[in-house]
């Protein structure tokens, strides 16, 4: 089969590997039917985080179980299935506390599981998933093809902004800000609305995201940043800032833009990678009362709540991914997400 690696600063390849095959008896391999580009591939892509030899990348993936091993009991050959960016094993003390990504057999795509064995990245034709029972979403039935945007969305972006809004008690007749105009911080002004809040500013200087980010709900958009952003920001709530801040980035400066946005007592709920050094002035929080909460969102405990509300028609996330590559052109696919020519790209092998 084909799959994505990445051997370097801006160099991404699509090459030959083995296809992947049933190792262990918890194990399902699926056949992909869309995968996508992530915001946090760019780290690797622009060299803010070293590649010290060749490795697969993609760790958004919907698509089709073709074989399954011998304990498998939540998926059969033929389901469309949604796999979040964390594979895990659904059982242990925090998979059932909710946390599945802090799960004590915890897996990433693209390296190898707890027994040595290779996971595949999401970018290919195939993938072995280890632990298929508590990792892999089955779908009622195979989607619509022009649904299978919305479920994608569901393995990464939609859980994280969703993440990011819970983490900040995002709620009804709440004012909120949201840092970030990239794919998550868009996710993250739809899954605000989604909870009730009554006022979404979108902080965006692009004028293709700020346009997405009205049509997910925002009622203003915000171009300054630094002191002028949060001044604009306090104008826009009585004086005192935002209910609640979502920080959808992951730098230094966007975590502090989070910070000064939000009025006394609030939240700021932040998902963004960290990248850039962010950290937590704890005198300001001191002085402030706000609340700082979030982290690597638990995707996996919120896919069958949203899943539910994209098959209903009540939630479509699916517009965040602009444009369409063909898998063979995934390098272009990162060279548009690099440029910030493309929201996010979505990949069809």
């Amino acid at each position: 089969m084909r799959a994505t690696l990445i051997h370097g600063t801006r160099d991404i390849r699509l090459e030959d590997v083995p296809d992947p095959t049933v190792q262990r008896p918890t194990d399902a391999v699926v056949r992909i039917v869309a995968s996508c580009v992530c915001g946090s591939d760019l780290w690797p892509y622009r060299g803010v985080r070293e590649i010290r030899e060749p490795r697969r990348m993609g760790h958004e993936l919907v698509g089709i179980v073709e074989e399954v091993g011998s304990d498998v009991r939540t998926v059969t050959p033929g389901d469309f299935v949604i796999a979040p960016f964390v594979l895990s094993d659904g059982t242990c003390p925090n998979c059932r506390n909710g946390i599945f990504t802090s799960c004590l057999h915890a897996a990433g795509w693209g390296s190898d599981d707890e027994h040595g064995l290779l996971v595949d990245g999401g970018q290919g034709e195939l993938a072995r998933v280890a632990m298929a029972d508590g990792t892999l979403v089955r779908a009622p039935e195979v989607p619509d093809d022009d649904l299978v945007p919305s479920l994608l969305a569901l393995s990464d972006v939609m859980g994280t902004g969703h993440h990011a809004a819970l983490s900040a008690g995002v709620g009804p007749g709440q004012s909120v800000v949201v840092v970030g105009d990239g794919a998550v911080g868009l996710c993250a002004v739809l899954a605000s609305k989604r909870l009730g809040a009554e006022r979404v500013i979108a902080m965006s200087r692009h004028d293709d995201r700020a346009a997405l980010a009205r049509r997910f709900g925002a009622d203003d958009v915000v171009a300054a940043r630094g002191d002028d952003g949060a001044e604009a920001i306090r104008e826009m709530t009585g004086g005192i800032g935002a209910d609640a801040v979502l920080e959808c980035v992951g730098t230094k400066e966007s975590m502090q833009q989070a910070l000064d946005s939000t009025r006394p007592g609030g939240r700021v709920g932040y998902v963004g990678v960290p990248a850039g050094g962010p950290e937590l002035p704890i005198g300001q929080l001191f002085s402030s009362n706000v609340t700082v909460g979030g982290g690597v969102a638990p995707v996996r405990a919120y896919l069958p709540e949203l899943l539910d509300d994209v098959l209903a028609g009540r939630l479509d996330p699916g517009p965040v991914f602009d444009t369409t590559f063909a898998l063979a052109d995934v390098a272009d696919a990162y060279r548009g997400m690099d440029e910030r020519r493309v929201i996010k790209a979505l990949l069809r092998p």
